[in-house]
């Protein structure tokens, strides 16, 4: 087996790669800002670093189900954003988990898919060509219909 040696060197050289993806991941994902607990509502409010609200029933996350109000209140924002944690319940969600179990998974995944249909590469651009220099797409043919 191959050892390996880091040394201080190696790790401060990774530092600025590691806060280019954080900025990416800031910029991309959903961070919250704060997190209260709505006793009358049952409601965890999570307020986004871009300005967004949303509000997630306490029933839709398993681990606070059967949890007492306290416990819910003491809802915690990580220090990045992307998580909701509850130190006595030993429970984390991260924030695009729960915006999926709000929505659910099936309206987040066909969104995901139509957005993804109109992102553009330069691996996708050439098979695009690729593709029309062979005719395009094969037209779709009707089944016959059995009489």
């Amino acid at each position: 087996m191959a050892k390996y040696h880091v040394t201080d060197r190696d790790i401060l050289a990774q530092i600025p790669a590691a806060r280019a993806r954080e900025r990416y991941a800031r910029q991309r994902e959903p961070r919250a800002l704060a997190a209260t607990y709505d006793r009358a509502a049952e409601r965890i409010h999570v307020d986004l670093i871009d300005g967004g609200q949303f509000a997630i029933p306490v029933w839709r996350i398993p681990e606070l189900r059967h949890a007492s109000i306290e416990d819910v209140e003491a809802v915690e924002v990580s220090p990045s954003g992307e998580a909701l944690h509850w130190e006595r319940l030993n429970a984390d969600y991260r924030v695009p988990k729960l915006l999926i179990t709000l929505i659910g998974p099936t309206a987040w995944k066909s969104e995901l898919a139509r957005i993804a249909g109109r992102v553009s590469s330069p691996r996708k651009r050439r098979a695009a060509k690729k593709n029309g220099a062979k005719g395009g797409r094969p037209r779709k043919r009707l089944a016959p219909v059995a009489r």
